[in-house]
Formats: C-alpha cells, structure tokens, sequence
C-alpha cells in the first residue's frame, strides 16, 4: 500500500472536493482518498502494482480538475504549510478594481432616482438608451476582471459537476442577459417612440446586480483568504525555526553551507545564540539549550558531550561541536511538521454528512431557483420578479460554509497542539481525543519518572547519612541490579566517593555483601538481616516505606544496623494535577501495571487516581481495554513502553509518551513532545474545543442555508421580507467568512489544569518532605570543573543546606536549604573557597 499527497488545483467549494473524492475513488486500486478544500490537496492510499499516481492524476483531469504530486513528498523535504497571502493579494487587487467599476455602475444607475448630479448626456427620457449602455460598459470590466470565476463555473457546469462558482456564474450571468434583453427592449421601444415602456424597461436593467455580486464575492474570498492563511500560522512559526546555513567542520577547516546539504555524520559548529539545523550528538564542548519551541519546557537544558540535541532548538550559551545523525526529513522538526500536516490533510469522521450533502448541494439548488422563478411565474408575478428571486436564491446558497466548517477547525486545531508539544496523528484522533470517557495510565514512565532514585537516607542511632550511603555505593558499584545505578548516582551527588570491596558476594532474592577494611559489610532486604543475624531496629520504618511502594535497603557492618535507604520510581512532579484535570473533566482514570499491588496502592494514594490493577501482563492490558470499550466507554489509553503497544492499539485514543520507545509512539494516535502526563489533559481540552468548534460550525452552515434560501426564494415577501441579489451575494460571502473566523478563535485556546499545584495524597509520613528553599548565588571566578566541585563542596558542608549546584556556564550556584539562612553565611562559605560573590537572590 503507498501513500502519496496531490496537490489540487481549480476547487472552490465542497461541492469540487466532493466531486474529486467521487472520481478518484472510482479509480480501481484506490482504497482510501482524503480531500482538503482548505488546503487544496489530496492524500491517496492505493495498490502501487494495480495503479500509478498518473493515472490518479488523469483521474482528476477526467473530472474538470488539476492534480500534481507534491513537490514535497516527491524529493523527500517535508510538506512545508502555506500561507494565504498570495491568493489574498490577488483578491484584494480584484476587489479594489471591480469596486472602483460598480460605484461608478451605482452611482449612474441611482442617480436620476436619487437626484445626484449626472451628465446632461445620461439624463432624461431622451436619454434612457445611452444611460443603458454606459451602465453595460461599466459592467463588463467587472466581468472581465473576475473571469476566473466564470470560468470555473462555466467549465464546471460542463463537465457535469456544478460548484459555488456555477452559481455564481449563472447568477450573475442571468443578471447580466436580462439586462442586456431590456436593453434591446428599450431600443425597440424608443424606436417606436414608446418612451414608457422604455422608462419601465430601464427600471429592471439589473446590471448592478451583475456587477454587485463578483464584487462582493471577491471581496468575501478575500476574506476568506486571510483567514484561511491564518490556520497555519503556528506550524509556520515552527517552520521557521530552523537556520538556513550550517557550520560544518570538514578536513578540518568550517565551511558555512545550506542546512540542506548537510550529510549524516557531518561535524556541525554550534556557538551561543545560533539554532541547531540538525539533530544530533554532542562530541565536544557544552551549552544551553532553549528546547521550548519544540517542547514547551521553559527552562535550557545543559548538554554536554554525549547528550542527544534537536535541530531548531537554540544554543543560548556555550559551545560545541556534534556529530549528525539526522538530517533532512529525518529530523525531529521535519517529522513534526510532516505529521500534523498529514493530520490535517485527513478527514474527521464528523465531516462525513457535510460531504454527503456537499455532493448533492448545488445541482439541488439550481432545481431550487429554476422551481422559484416558475412557481411565481405561475402565482401571476412578472418575469423579472420571478428572475430576480431564482438569481438571488443561486446567489445566496453556500456550499462552501459546508465544506470549510470542520477542516478549519481541525487545521487551526492541530496548530495549536504542536505549539503545546502535543502532535494528532489524524483528524479522526482528534475526534476521538474530544470523545473520551475513561483514561487509563500505565504507571513506570507515564505516571512515574521511569528513573529510580535514592529517595530517603535513614541512619541507625549514632551513624551519619554520610557513611551509611558509603557503605551502600561500595558494595553497588559491583552490582548490576536495577537499584544499584539509583544507589551509584545518589552518592555521586552528594561528593561520596565509594570503596573497593573484597570477596564480594551475592545472595540472589536477598542482597550482597563483601569485606570492606576487614570488616564484613551487607546490604539487602530483611531476610539478608535475619539470615545475617543482625537485629533490624528499622524493622517498622521499612514497613512503612514499603506501603509508600518504596524499596527498603537495609545495610549492616560487622552484624550492627547501619541504616536504611530508600529507592523508588518517583511519581513526576505534575502526575496528581494531571490526575485532579482529568478528573474535573468528567473522566474515569484507571491505572494498569505490571508491579505489585502495594506499589500501584502507594501510586494510587499519591495522586488519587480513582482505581488501579495491578499485576497485569501486556496481553492483559489490551483485554482491560477490550473490556471497557464493550461496557460502552470511549477510552484514552496513556503509555510508554514496549509493552503498551497493544492497549495504546486498541484504544479508542492511544496516547504515547514523546520520550517512549518507538513502537509505542508508532502505535499511538497522538504524541505527547514534552512527557508530561498534564499535556494529556490538555490534549482532550483541546480536542473537546475543536469538536465544539466544528459542531458551531456545521449548525450554522446548515441554518444558514435554511433559512437563507427561503427568503431569497421570496416565501416570506407578503411580510416585506426580500432579498436582492446583491444582499444575497453579501450574505453569502459573510457565511464563509464567518465559518473560518469562527475557527481562528481555536488560537486563543489555553488548557485549564485544577490548581496550581495539588498536593500529592502521601499516605505515610515518611516521604513527606517540606519543598526545598532554593537560593541562587551569582558567583566569578569559576574556570573548570574543579571550581564548581571546589564551590559545591564548601556549599554543602554547611549546616541546613540540603544540597548544592555550581553551573560553569552561567556563574552561579544553586542551593536548596532546609530552612533560611542568611545570605552572609553562604557569601562567606564561597569567599572562603577562593572566589567572588556577586549577587544572592
């Protein structure tokens, strides 16, 4: 199966894009085509042994249209959105051109009943006939001007699919014959020296009509134009993001070049204040990067060597060299846009009864108009009122408030998610997103960081935190369970150097152990103490981490306690609001995992997650899904890993996780950029807002077709209620406009989350800590890795600070205090060291 994007040409309403979807459907070898007015292209899914995309091609030639495949798709760059301000510039000139024509054309037209000053030439009886013409040639520019759109519709009519252009064509057309037939009729007239039949015929010329109705129609498409080019404004920006040169580093020398000709494995320069025009690996150097454009996260992340980096992210200090590892297409921009470009190029399964009606809409109203002129030809009216309400009635009818009503909002929509980091991989997605009912969460890496980490250090009576986790890195740094890298790390960040153990030893199920200055060290559970013999104090403080679903390690030298340490997978920090949104969105939040159940319990209290299952392999995961989408619930499943590929398959919504494997985000519907669990919330608030959006839309493009076309038919006319066919044009033109700016409101969308911040619903009171009060010391003098250790250490010897962080690259130190202190203390303890204290705020 291949997938291949056309760009349309010669589509100017629903009843077109319905018309292409007919003909090329029919084409054997296709199995699925999605057309899209608002962005004149055309995604095909067809057989590539039975069918080529020129015989798609030719396929729309057949129906009156043009069709190329996209410059984009074909040389592998990825679809860039365009922007409405060339079609937009070219409306405006024809508006402003066939305006200055039809003020004329009314001006002369009314002057005579409104007693405005007019030539002698063109005024009186004796002058009906030249009146007449001038008021023709005014007219015909205004045709000339916009052929285009007579064109369209005369070329449409022929080839047996009628669209808005047609109607306006035959419209204005109709418009412009009775005028010129009463103009003949004045002259017969005047001829036999009829002058009032020729004043009457001179009342019923309609010329402005014919000239009033391109008029406002340019000046609507322009409208629409604009706004239109609106609906890709964020992915634009986006687009924009990424330099247009590159500094490569080959033989040795830099060379400035084209971001498009850099190479996978080309060394790229990257200095403070440029983007990055590639993704890739830092080899050498460091720096900042403001990652927010594609992630939505404020803060730079530091990057040194080894660290993976994103093109069009900016280095806002330092310097590095990185090596290329995806360039062109392949990078993470191109693929953001290429994919929420493909979401909006895709149908929502709400746009299905606008398109059916689309199909039928305008043969319908031209059997409309021409049923109106006959019925008040048979009620005894005059031909030109009968004329008069059959142009209006085609004037007036819009199918393309139709066809505009739902890929408006899906566009702007989609925008607006990849400016949150949240990226729809369809418009049905993002239906189904607005549709949720149940959310389920899987708990490592969605709910929880994924990362292990030494969370409490508990010393016996009489030994420090100090020696206790010296003890417990001696002994893991030659282990390789899972906790001894949180156990590794943990000590690395308090400057705790571990010790080489002798005769070291293993007890699978139960700890390690080894000899350490002569002295017998274990660590491990409370087995490995019983076995041991060692009497475990802290017997009751383990069964309390254990419930907060944290992993006691008891450590012991020579049979004596020397502590206890905590490591669990921590609940991220944003896990419980996220929790609290969905919850105040009316959503059911299940959570699924494959740990214990007193784990997924210490989860669930932490962030009031309404019911967990616990236990649960990967094939049980897609039968839980299964089983709420037979009780009736549409349901959201949120994951990570390789074994939620199958739920997030399943479910109505799969929703990865940006930094998951691969095959999760592959069998997701939508990704989350920056793995936040909050971004969900926001990602169904927002597709909740298009799908309102595309239901206010679709009900007016309904009624205002209702009701419109009964009054320009003249039904309620005995109450005084009429059109002309110039108001008729106006409305027309305001319907379309009005669809796609109702749309543009969709920018101004911002997600509600409950609360600032919630409180996480910690059951024990172990975990519970009071948040850290951060101080950041500007400081000068640090040159080197050294100094930063040297300021760190002086730092955190001090009583009350829970732990200090010296940043190179911006000057300063950040400390985190267990309660105030005054800032002489700290300016003292830096001083001290050798180096300089600007600042402390």
């Amino acid at each position: 199966m291949k997938q291949e994007l056309f760009t349309l040409t010669g589509m100017s309403c629903s009843a077109c894009a319905a018309r292409v979807h007919k003909a090329v459907s029919e084409v054997a070898g296709v199995q699925d085509v999605s057309v899209n007015l608002l962005k004149n292209s055309m995604i095909v899914h067809f057989e590539e042994r039975a069918i080529s995309a020129e015989a798609i091609v030719q396929a729309v030639a057949r129906a009156g249209y043009g069709a190329t495949r996209c410059a984009a798709a074909a040389s592998g760059k990825p679809p860039l959105p365009s922007s409405g301000d060339g079609e937009a510039g070219m409306l405006l000139r024809r508006f402003i051109s066939s305006l200055g024509f039809t003020l004329c054309l009314c001006y002369v037209a009314s002057g005579n009943m409104l007693g405005l000053p007019l030539p002698a030439c063109l005024s009186g009886r004796e002058h009906l006939l030249p009146l007449a013409l001038t008021q023709l040639l005014l007219t015909l520019p205004v045709m000339i001007i916009n052929g285009r759109l007579y064109r369209n519709g005369v070329h449409a009519l022929r080839t047996g699919a009628p669209n808005m252009d047609s109607l306006i064509a035959l419209g204005s057309g109709a418009a412009l014959f009775s005028g010129i037939y009463a103009l003949y009729g004045m002259a017969f007239a005047l001829g036999a020296h009829d002058a009032v039949s020729a004043a009457q015929l001179g009342q019923h010329l309609y010329f402005e009509s014919a000239a009033m109705i391109p008029t406002l129609i340019t000046l609507g498409k322009f409208f629409e134009a604009r706004a239109k080019g609106k609906t890709s404004d964020a992915l634009a920006r986006l687009a924009a993001l990424a330099p247009q040169t590159a500094t490569v580093r080959r033989d040795g020398k830099e060379d400035i070049i084209p971001r498009e000709d850099v190479r996978t494995g080309d060394l790229v320069v990257v200095r403070a204040g440029e983007s990055l025009p590639v993704d890739g690996v830092v080899l050498e150097g460091r720096g900042l990067l403001d990652e927010s454009s594609l992630t939505g996260e404020s803060m730079p992340q530091e990057k040194t060597a080894g660290s993976h980096v994103t093109g069009a992210t900016i280095n806002t200090a330092g310097y590095f060299v990185m090596r290329a590892t995806r360039v062109g297409k392949d990078t993470t921009l191109a693929q953001i846009i290429a994919l929420v470009d493909e979401a909006t190029s895709t149908k929502a399964p709400i746009a299905r009864l606008a398109d059916t009606i689309s199909g039928i809409f305008v043969p319908t109203v031209i059997l409309i108009a021409v049923g109106t002129a006959a019925c008040w030809l048979l009620l005894g009216r005059t031909p030109a009122f009968a004329l008069e309400m059959a142009i209006s009635v085609l004037v007036i009818s819009c199918p393309c408030a139709l066809g505009l009503a739902t890929p408006t909002a899906i566009m702007v929509g989609a925008g607006r998610g990849a400016a949150f980091g949240i990226l729809f991989k369809s418009a049905s997605a993002m239906e189904n997103a607005g549709r949720i009912e149940t959310v389920v969460l899987d708990k490592t890496g969605t709910v929880t960081a994924g990362q292990p980490v030494v969370t409490d250090i508990l010393p016996a009576a009489g030994i420090s935190p100090e020696a206790l986790l010296r003890v417990a890195a001696s002994l893991e740094q030659r282990s390789e369970h899972p906790l001894a890298a949180a156990i590794m790390k943990a000590a690395a960040l308090h400057d705790i150097s571990s010790e080489h153990v002798e005769q070291f030893f293993q007890i699978p199920g139960a700890g390690i152990g080894g000899m350490l200055h002569g002295e017998r060290i274990i660590a491990g559970n409370a087995a490995l103490l019983h076995a041991e013999g060692v009497e475990n104090t802290l017997e009751q403080t383990g069964i309390q981490l254990a419930e907060a679903g944290k992993t006691a390690l008891y450590c012991a030298r020579n049979g004596i306690l020397l502590g206890v340490l905590a490591v669990s997978d921590p609940v991220r920090e944003d896990s419980a609001q996220a929790v609290a949104t969905l919850q105040s969105m009316g959503l059911d939040v299940l959570m699924l995992t494959g740990d214990t159940a007193r784990t997924a319990e210490a989860v669930r209290r932490q962030t009031g997650i309404d019911r967990v299952i616990a236990d649960v392999l990967p094939q049980d995961k897609e039968r839980e899904i299964r089983k709420l989408q037979e009780a009736g619930q549409h349901v959201a499943m949120i994951g990570d890993g390789i074994n939620d590929a199958p739920a997030l398959a399943r479910a109505d919504a799969g929703i990865a996780i940006g930094t998951g494997t691969d095959i999760a985000v592959e069998s997701a519907d939508l990704v989350l950029m920056k793995s936040s669990l909050l971004d969900a919330a926001t990602a169904m608030q927002l597709s909740r807002a298009v799908l309102r959006t595309i239901r206010q839309n679709l009900f007016w493009a309904f009624f205002y077709n209702s009701v419109g076309i009964p009054v320009a038919a003249g039904m309620f006319s005995s109450w005084g209620i009429q059109l002309s066919p110039a108001i008729a044009a106006a409305a027309m033109s305001f319907s379309s406009f009005s669809v796609v700016s109702n749309a543009l409101r969709l920018r101004l969308f911002v997600p509600r989350h409950t609360g600032d911040t919630v409180r996480h619903r910690q059951h024990d009171e172990i975990a519970t800590r009071s948040q850290p009060m951060k101080k950041i010391i500007s400081i000068q003098g640090m040159n080197c890795g050294h100094c930063t250790s040297s300021v760190e250490k002086a730092l955190r010897a001090l009583d009350g600070v829970r732990n200090a962080t010296a940043d190179l690259l911006k000057k300063q130190a950040v400390v985190e205090l267990e309660h105030d202190m005054d800032n002489s203390i700290l300016e003292k303890a830096v001083v001290d060291a050798g180096f300089t204290v600007t600042g402390i705020r």
